[in-house]
């Protein structure tokens, strides 16, 4: 359907209303005729006027005038990108380096001989003097050279440079009038600046003005509209309380001007502006119209068909499209639609393209309205092709979207691509594909689908529950499951166990059972899928962790966190920072702190999407900052932690949570605090976590000096029988019974597997013990074999948690201070045993700056009393003057 005037000569602006007006206003006997005896219309010499609600893009305009200092300046985007507005405007500016002469071409100018002779009346009807007035031309089919020679002479002989602004040069594509156009840019010189708006490139020779800097190019991107562009648009249009609605309907439009603009206009009519904007449909209907008129019925029938048999699809190839359509020119049909900038783009370094969001969405309504019950074949189509083509994902939307659920859950098992709802870039858009699929729906596919969205989402109960009806789908069906089918529930059986000791489900067993299965696929797919033996790597950690066995776990971690692709990178940031956890308990803080780093920055730098990442290794840098004494970091990184998506799911994760909050009030010297922290312990804990509760609650109990509640929280010795063992030998000590608490730990020399942080523990044990026999030099050689094994991780808390009696034994050892500087050189020391009730009334004195003998009067106390408990404070405080005991118990939370 050709433009007509008004369409052509603008993309949103005012019309013009003298369209027939012979261009010398005298009427048809005297007015300029073109080559075809045909009056030439004055509405096409007319500068557009600029819209009363015209937002001023500043980085635009100084675009051009920048531009217009050489020859060329190009302006291209689709219809109704603002092209002609934007140049309208700068017109209106005055910024142009001379007179402007405006010119909108129309397809039925095509012809040589009349595209000329509107150029030459252009001239006259803007007044341009040329020292030789070229002759008109005098045929529509051709102009002669002459013409040509002499009216770029003309030009270059003048003392101010001509603007010409050349609106609409995609309706003459003839290559006898761009030729000719080069022609006399070229020799002008410095005398013409050409403006060319066209929605696509023109014939020019747009490389040679490229290789040699003389164009200026606005292309569709620059022309659309940024987020406070549109803002000031809907301010332009009296939408001042829309302003939150700027980033959506500049999303949806893509920063279309027209579409913005149809967009405001719509919400000024409407109650609910900002219901609108959030309304896709909405949008689409205010811009269906302009975009059926002026891009889908412009293009041929054949065009038409393509565009709206694809779009069901956010991009499209060719070969997809073919089909789609049953043909086998969509390639080129594409390429012209990307040319013509039919608001169909190019995928850059592909032959993929896409389609702007709205103008898809309204061809997909003219699809089911011209094609009723179309979409869903074209849909099966669709996702068949693209499942072939290696891009599941996208066939999986596509399936998603006709509900054909049977389809989409066989590809997900029978393609082994089970364990990529869990791990990989795509994890979350896969299991999005999901969402809509009923739970109870039947089959072992389904079942099994389902079962790897809840595991997804940490609901293991929910997981084991599918997994459970897909077993009970095999038995009904009477007949043997395929390899890929057993390995999708072997696999799921083993990362959704609950950690229990069920010895059905031991986590080696069903590793084991995985491995075997998978062995029965053919190498080559298994090489398609390295997260499958990722996942059954960290699947056996697990379960090796929850069970207590810790050294496996240790070795099976690290042997998970051993992938390097896309495809594992959730499984290494997994495996990397439950590595650093199991190293930070056993005091390898360095390693720990390495591991933590790396899991991390996996999680940053990679395919590890938000809803994946862990607050492990967050933990495990709290155990690290703990145990070093930096309340502050372990503080810092136990806030980071807990806002992880596994921090109230995964009962490691969960259960080391509590344990560190509850290390960490200890510390601060808030006992009380710190055994509520336990409380909150989730329901039915598997053993090794409900262990670490027991020992973090009955080393809280030794610290508040309850002996007896200490012992009865190791009631049961748990899997680490080790950690138990030096646990109720600490709380026996603590009760004065030595002897038994020695008769508790191994001989010496019998724990050099165990890890530094065992130990030390043991050795502190030893040497309290001897200290408590008066064996002074037994108590201090036992003391510094501890430091030595602690010092080069800088493992502090065990000898700042001990008691007064690890510094009284410190002191009596020559060059103590020196020697041992590194035990009180953290951020924040520990308190090394918590305050009574009058050492805290006589702290809060000190704070309101009292002397000894105020404090003493205040509490009905003896002076000499009063000094005994400032003595005690300094010591547990671990400092030496009154003004040092104020701030660190500011900075412990004392005061």
């Amino acid at each position: 359907m050709p433009r007509n005037t008004a369409s052509a000569a603008r993309d949103t602006r005012d019309t013009h209303t003298s369209a027939n007006v012979p261009a010398s206003g005298l009427g048809d006997a005297e007015a300029h005729r073109g080559p075809t005896g045909d009056p030439l219309l004055a509405a096409k010499f007319a500068i557009p006027a600029v819209p009363r609600t015209l937002v001023r893009r500043q980085r635009l305009l100084d675009r051009l005038t920048t531009g217009t200092a050489g020859p060329l300046t190009l302006i291209t985007g689709p219809a109704g990108a603002g092209k002609t507005t934007l140049a309208a405007s700068w017109v209106a500016e005055g910024t142009a380096p001379g007179p402007v002469v405006w010119l909108t071409a129309e397809h039925e100018d095509k012809a040589p001989g009349v595209f000329w002779a509107y150029v030459l009346e252009a001239l006259h009807h803007h007044r341009i003097d040329l020292p030789e007035d070229p002759d008109r031309p005098g045929s529509a089919d051709f102009v002669e050279h002459s013409l040509l020679t002499r009216l770029a002479s003309g030009l270059a002989r003048r003392h101010r440079p001509v603007v010409f602004v050349l609106d609409g040069l995609d309706q003459v594509p003839v290559r006898e009038v761009t030729s000719a156009l080069d022609f006399v840019l070229t020799h002008a010189g410095q005398s013409l600046r050409l403006v060319v708006i066209s929605r696509v490139d023109p014939l020019l020779p747009l490389h040679r003005y490229r290789a040699q800097g003389r164009i200026c190019e606005v292309r569709s991107a620059d022309l659309a509209f940024t987020r406070r562009e549109a803002t000031t648009l809907l301010r332009g249009h009296g939408l001042e309380s829309c302003e939150e609605s700027a980033d959506t309907l500049t999303t949806r439009t893509g920063g279309w001007a027209a579409g913005l603009r149809l967009c405001a206009l719509e919400m000024q009519r409407t109650d609910d502006p900002n219901g609108f904007a959030r309304s896709f449909a909405a949008s689409q209907s205010a811009v269906a119209d302009y975009l059926l008129a002026e891009v889908l019925d412009t293009q041929p029938e054949t065009t038409r068909d393509l565009l709206m048999r694809s779009s069901i699809l956010d991009r499209v190839h060719p070969d997809l499209a073919n089909t789609l359509t049953e043909r086998e020119d969509a390639e080129w049909i594409l390429a012209g639609l990307t040319r013509a900038g039919a608001f169909v783009e190019s995928v850059a370094g592909t032959r993929w393209c896409r389609f702007q969001p709205l103008f898809a969405e309204v061809l997909r309504t003219h699809l089911r309205h011209h094609h009723p019950g179309l979409e869903p074949r074209l849909r099966r189509l669709a996702a068949a092709w693209l499942a072939d083509h290696g891009r599941l994902t996208e066939a999986l939307e596509q399936a998603a979207a006709t509900a054909d659920w049977e389809w989409a859950t066989a590809r997900m098992v029978d393609d082994l691509e089970i364990g990529r709802l869990l791990t990989g870039p795509e994890a979350y858009r896969l299991a999005s594909c999901f969402t809509g699929m009923p739970r109870d729906l039947p089959g072992t596919a389904p079942a099994l689908v389902a079962g790897a969205c809840a595991a997804a989402r940490y609901d293991l109960a929910g997981c084991r529950a599918q997994l459970d009806r897909a077993e009970e789908h095999i038995r009904t069906a009477q007949a043997q499951p395929s390899p890929e089918t057993q390995l999708a529930l072997s696999l799921l059986r083993l990362l959704s166990s609950p950690g229990g000791g069920d010895r059905d489900r031991d986590a080696v067993r069903e590793a084991d059972r995985t491995l075997d299965l998978a062995g029965r696929v053919p190498r080559s797919r298994r090489a398609e899928h390295p997260e499958i033996e990722a996942l059954r790597r960290y699947g056996l950690a697990r379960g090796l962790l929850l069970t207590g066995r810790l050294g496996a776990a240790r070795t099976a971690f690290a042997a998970a966190a051993d992938g390097r692709t896309d495809a594992t990178d959730v499984v290494r940031h997994l495996s990397l920072g439950q590595l650093a956890l199991l190293e930070s308990l056993r005091g390898e803080l360095n390693e720990a702190e390495k591991h933590a780093r790396l899991a991390l920055a996996t999680a940053r730098c990679r395919s590890v999407p938000p809803a994946r990442r862990s607050g492990i290794g967050h933990l495990a840098l709290a155990t690290v900052a703990l145990e070093r004494g930096d309340l502050r970091d372990a503080l810092h990184h136990l806030d980071l932690g807990s806002e992880c998506p596994d921090a109230e799911h995964d009962p490691v994760t969960c259960t080391e949570m509590l344990v560190a909050r509850a290390h960490l009030n200890r510390a601060q010297g808030r006992g009380r605090a710190a055994l509520a922290a336990l409380e909150d312990r989730p329901p039915a804990l598997p053993p090794w976590p409900a262990q670490r509760i027991a020992l973090a609650d009955s080393a809280i109990h030794v610290a508040r000096g309850d002996p007896t509640a200490a012992i009865s929280a190791l009631h049961e010795a748990g899997p680490d029988a080790s950690a138990h063992v030096i646990a109720l030998a600490r709380a026996h000590l603590a009760s004065g019974d030595p002897d038994r608490a020695l008769g508790l730990l191994p001989a010496p020399g019998d724990h050099r597997d165990a890890g530094i942080t065992q130990r030390v523990a043991v050795l502190l044990i030893r040497a309290h013990a001897a200290l408590l026999a008066k064996d002074t030099e037994s108590a201090h050689s036992t003391l510094g074999r501890a430091l030595a094994v602690a010092r080069p991780e800088t493992l502090r808390r065990p000898f700042l948690e001990a008691g007064p009696w690890v510094r009284h034994l410190l002191e009596l050892g020559p060059d103590a201070a020196q020697r041992h500087a590194w035990l009180a050189s953290a951020s924040a020391p520990l308190v090394v045993e918590q305050l009574s009730v009058r050492e805290r009334q006589v702290l809060e004195h000190c704070a309101q700056v009292m002397s000894t003998e105020e404090i003493a009067a205040a509490m009905c106390l003896s002076v000499n009393t009063v000094k005994t408990h400032l003595r005690s404070i300094y010591r547990k405080l671990v400092v030496s003057r009154r003004g040092e005991a104020v701030r660190r118990a500011r900075e412990l939370g004392l005061l």
